[in-house]
């Protein structure tokens, strides 16, 4: 059974999701290839040092390229976080970056309503 969330994880994966966020907006659509990446949700370990970011990528066939471009740039990530978070944290929490395909989920349930 998952343990609940406590405050101050959702607080501070609140907190994450709106800096990589800022991050991930601020290198711009050409630097995915004009693919439009928004970060869906943040989750955090108990402990603060692991954080799942969840990433949608539109338009979805260009999820891989998106994915390789922000594994090979998950440090730079990680110290922007550092830099924005590092006076609210112990420990700048590892990243880890998954797909999020809910967006496809729905379009896919809407084109079979459709039929």
């Amino acid at each position: 059974m998952e343990e609940k969330e406590s405050t101050r994880q959702r607080k501070v994966a609140r907190e994450i999701e709106k800096v990589l966020a800022e991050a991930i907006r601020a290198k711009g659509m050409a630097f995915f290839g004009g693919a439009l990446v928004s970060v869906s949700g943040v989750k955090i370990s108990p402990d603060l040092s692991v954080a799942r970011a969840y990433l949608s990528v539109f338009p979805s066939e260009k999820t891989d390229a998106v994915m390789a471009t922000i594994e090979e740039n998950a440090k730079a990530f990680r110290g922007e976080l550092g830099s924005k978070m590092g006076k609210q944290l112990r420990i700048i929490p590892e990243i880890s970056f998954f797909v999020d395909n809910s967006l496809d989920y729905v379009a896919h349930i809407d084109q079979l309503l459709k039929k």
